[in-house]
Order: C-alpha cells, then sequence, then structure tokens
C-alpha cells in the first residue's frame, strides 16, 4: 500500500408542438424516455396524446397523473406541448431525486461525488486542490436503486479496527490467518479498505461507504506490519467463499505469482465470487499478483480529475478498470496504528492514497450490481462492472475498460 476515492419509443410523431412552445427550464436530472401527465377528463386523454404519435400509460397510485412513454431526449418539449392543451391539467418531466447523507466527511469523499471541492486532510495539513466535477463513481446516484442490502464483501487485509463504530458495526465475520497474535489492526490498512466500501452512512459520523449497506466479512491475512504470505491469502479466500463471500477485496500485491494463490482464486470464482485486487503501486506496467490473475478484476488509480495516479501500476493488456485512489477519505483505527505515524494520519477518519483504496470502490462497485441484478452470476457481474465503466483518457492504454461508473452497473 502506498499513501501518495424500456422506454419503448414510438414509431413516429404524428405532430409536432407549436412553434411559439418553449421547453421548460428544470433543474436537476429527469428520467429519460417517459414524463407525467394528468388529464382534466381522462376521456381526452387517447386523443391528446395521439396528435404526438404517443400511448397511454399507467397511473401513478392515487395521483391521477400517467407515466407516458416518449422519446428521448423529446421530454421537455413534450412537456411544453402538452401544457399548452387546455385538455391537459398539467405534464411535467419525471425528475430523479438523489439519495443524501449527512456523514461529517462526506462532503470530502469526491470518490463518490465530484463537484470539484477542494478539501484538507482531517489535520489540515494538507490540501487536496480542486478536482474535475463528474470525475466520480456517482455512487450517489447509483444509492436511488440500492445500496447494497446486505452483501457479503471479503476485506482481506490487515483487519478491521473494532474501536471505529462506523465500520465495526458492518462486520459480521473475522478470522485471523496472519502471524499476528491480534485479530485487531494495529497497521490501518484494513480498516480505511472496510470503510471504503462499506462504513455506515447517515449517521452524522465520518464517512459513507461506496455499498453502505453491504456486510463486511473481515479476514486478516495480512500481519501488523501490512505484510503476509501467499498461503495466508489462499486460506483467507478460502474462508470468505466458505463465508459466504459475493465479492473478495484484496488490496493487497506482490511481484511474482503463486500456483497456490492463482488455485485458490480460481476455486472462489468457479463456487461464483467476483474477486477484486489492487494493481499495485509501481508506477510501471509490469505485472502484480494476485490482480494479474485472468479471474480477478485488476484495479489501476485515477485522481480527483480522472487522470492516472503517478504511483499506479498500468497496462491495459492485463488491468481491467480504474477507480479513484488519491487521497481517498476512509475511516482509521481509534487507537495508534503504524501508518498512523509513516504518513501522518490522522486516528479515526483521514485520507489514503494508493491502488489499495482503488480496489475496494471497485468491489463495492460490483456488490451494488449484485444487488440490483438478484440473477446475475459472478461472470454477468464482472461483465457489467467492466463494461458499464466511463471511457476517461488512459483507457486502452492504461486499463483495458475505464474508470468505473456505479450508477451504470446498477442500471
Amino acid at each position: 500500500m502506498a499513501f501518495v476515492p424500456l422506454a419503448v419509443a414510438p414509431a413516429s410523431e404524428a405532430a409536432t408542438p407549436p412553434s411559439n412552445t418553449a421547453p421548460p427550464s428544470v433543474e436537476g436530472p429527469i428520467a429519460k424516455g417517459q414524463i407525467l401527465v394528468k388529464f382534466r377528463d381522462a376521456r381526452a386523454s387517447a386523443g391528446v396524446l395521439h396528435q404526438h404519435g404517443l400511448g397511454d400509460g399507467p397511473e401513478i397510485g392515487s395521483t391521477g397523473a400517467h407515466l407516458i412513454k416518449v422519446p428521448a431526449g423529446a421530454e421537455l418539449r413534450l412537456v411544453a406541448a402538452l401544457s399548452n392543451n387546455p385538455a391537459v391539467e398539467y405534464a411535467e418531466p419525471d425528475a430523479i431525486a438523489s439519495a443524501t447523507t449527512n456523514d461529517q466527511y462526506f462532503d470530502r469523499q469526491y470518490a463518490l461525488q465530484n463537484t470539484g471541492q477542494s478539501f484538507t486532510n482531517t489535520a489540515g495539513t494538507i490540501t487536496v486542490p480542486a478536482g474535475t466535477p463528474h470525475a466520480d463513481v456517482h455512487a450517489v446516484d447509483a444509492w436511488n436503486i440500492t445500496t447494497g442490502g446486505g452483501t457479503k464483501v471479503a476485506v482481506l487485509d490487515t483487519g478491521v479496527a473494532a474501536d471505529n463504530p462506523d465500520i465495526w458495526s458492518q462486520v459480521t465475520a473475522s478470522a485471523n490467518f496472519s502471524t499476528s497474535s491480534t485479530q485487531d489492526d494495529m497497521y490501518g490498512h484494513g480498516t480505511h479498505v472496510a470503510g471504503i466500501v462499506a462504513a455506515i452512512a447517515n449517521n452524522a459520523m465520518g464517512v459513507a461507504g461506496v455499498c453502505y449497506t453491504c456486510t463486511i466479512l473481515n479476514g486478516k491475512v495480512l500481519d501488523d506490519n501490512g505484510s503476509g504470505t501467499s498461503s495466508a491469502i489462499a486460506q483467507g479466500i478460502d474462508w470468505a467463499v466458505a463465508s459466504g463471500a459475493k465479492v473478495i477485496n484484496m488490496s493487497l500485491a506482490m511481484r511474482f505469482g503463486s500456483t497456490t494463490l492463482q488455485t485458490a482464486v480460481n476455486n472462489a470464482w468457479n463456487k461464483g465470487v467476483v474477486i477484486v485486487a489492487a494493481a499495485g503501486n509501481t508506477g510501471a506496467q509490469y505485472k502484480m499478483y494476485p490482480a494479474a490473475y485472468s479471474n480477478v478484476i485488476a484495479v489501476a488509480a485515477t485522481d480527483n480529475n480522472d487522470a492516472k495516479a503517478s504511483f499506479s501500476t498500468y497496462g491495459a493488456k492485463w488491468v481491467d478498470v480504474a477507480a479513484p485512489g488519491v487521497s481517498v477519505y476512509s475511516t482509521f483505527p481509534n487507537h495508534p496504528f503504524a501508518l498512523q505515524n509513516t504518513y501522518n494520519r490522522s486516528q479515526g477518519y483521514d485520507i489514503g492514497s494508493g491502488t489499495s483504496m482503488a480496489s475496494p470502490i471497485v468491489a463495492a462497485t460490483a456488490a451494488l450490481a449484485w444487488s440490483a441484478h438478484s440473477g446475475y452470476t459472478n461472470a454477468d457481474v464482472r461483465a457489467k462492472v467492466e463494461s458499464s465503466a466511463d471511457k476517461i483518457a488512459g483507457t486502452g492504454s492504461y486499463w483495458a475498460n475505464g474508470r468505473v461508473n456505479a450508477n451504470n452497473a446498477v442500471h
């Protein structure tokens, strides 16, 4: 780790609105391919809609309004035209609401919602320059569909701190495969990674996880110095599968492959699990493992401008996707931990950088996709996460598919 986040359109429109009818001005997103219309007299609906090549649609509860399918892109124009018809009580776009959160540091979580904000670390000693709006994974939009629904995500790392309630209450099972005598996180890395996945939202403290109603399987495979063996990681993978993990995140990397570790990865894939791993922080193209195994989603890191992080390992021949990994805000232990001194981080909450931070964002996106698409297989989830990524600069050279987009992945 280096600390350097159908709409079925009619075949045609038989008529066009009057030329003096301007589309209404609307602030905020609207649903594509549909509008809401309420008629003064329901008997007039068919004729009015037919004038515009439209058919009637279902009534919205007890409101009297009907959901009308329209050509994508014509929503506001048809709202304006129908509003001018005396038979129509009102016509309006089908506005989209977004989930909100009151978490203390949410405004610093550009990885989830990038408004171009500048922010500091917790101590105020490091300033992160303003980024590019929407250079994020669109998690807030995805939350309108699902926030995780209890999907189990295994975090195989340095453990999760029991004294940070923002993430520990999400942990449903723990196991220690490291050489450390304690199951607690004395290094800090695992707590940060787990918080990125599933820190509780809307509790007026800390941060929100990308998949904040997911649950965490806490497998400690790295010791209190942040190191671990292939055998420990393989044991952790087997434990995660047996414990019901739908997604396994491994924010760890090694230069050389291991047949034992690859076998554990393949076994997990064959049992229907999605496996995600950090591509590494070498700043070079050579393969790192387990990310480079074919049954693992390999993740590079980007910054708040959607640019490749300078430290990120890259290479479109084996790195699958990218995600924010520079100055990502998340949870830390509320007790002393090794990374606190190494990188001058605060207890409780602070920023962290590395492909270690990008990987859990992708793992959480996969968990959201599992939750939204109940009939999917792990191959379907992986394909959805990769194919729905935003094709930012560097796609095809630094990584194969783009920067993940959670909102696309759940639709």
